[in-house]
């Protein structure tokens, strides 16, 4: 009698117990799956299908903000980098837009922030900056909560035609270049930024 009763409650505890499935491996290969770029850390698997994907998230962003959201931001500030370090250096090699205002003459990009400041042109960029990201929220929720099916990134706006023909691969392969190249600018500007003010010279500031 006391063996059936044992049996019993073994076949119960069974009932309870992870079942041994194909599921189980799988798991366990997604967890041994690693960075490509930070090897000694786990792939962090909601990166994976984006342009640019090498596994790098450090700080694992991916995992509770939406992928949407963050592939956008990285494009859009890869693209303001990529203006703003043209925009930068080129002010510091002579480029102007005349007619120049007088109380502009002499400045170079480091010592332009606060003349512009003082002038009251840094709060009418300041202003439209701020109306555009306005708009621009507006597609972004359409895209992250109403499934409009915009890409992040993607407003349109291809006035050459780059992509016009393109193949699939082509248009990936060109959205991978965009992403590479916003983020070296990102690096970049950071790098004249800081240059510039350390030798207050002008370009290639050495």
């Amino acid at each position: 009698m006391k063996s059936v009763i044992c049996a019993s409650l073994i076949a119960s505890a069974a009932a309870f117990a992870p079942a041994s499935t194909g599921a189980r491996s799988s798991t366990s290969l997604e967890v041994s799956k690693k960075s490509p770029a930070l090897p000694f850390l786990p792939y962090p698997a909601n990166l994976e299908g984006y342009a640019g994907d090498v596994g790098f998230d450090p700080l694992r962003f991916s995992d509770f903000a939406p992928m949407d959201f963050l592939a956008e931001a990285e494009i859009k500030h890869g693209r303001i980098c990529m203006l703003a370090w043209l925009g930068f250096v080129s002010v510091d090699m002579g480029a102007r837009i005349y007619p120049l205002p007088e109380a502009y003459e002499g400045l170079t990009s480091v010592t332009a922030h606060d003349a512009l400041v003082q002038q009251g042109a840094m709060s009418q960029i300041f202003l439209w900056c701020g109306i555009f990201e306005v708009v621009a929220t507006v597609s972004l929720i359409q895209m992250l909560y109403e499934e409009s099916g915009r890409a992040p990134g993607d407003f349109g706006l291809d006035p050459l035609g780059f992509l016009n023909g393109k193949s699939e691969a082509e248009v990936n392969r060109m959205k991978l270049r965009e992403v590479k190249n916003g983020r070296l600018a990102m690096l970049a500007f950071s790098a004249v930024v800081t240059q510039s003010v350390l030798t207050q010279g002008p370009f290639p500031y050495v």
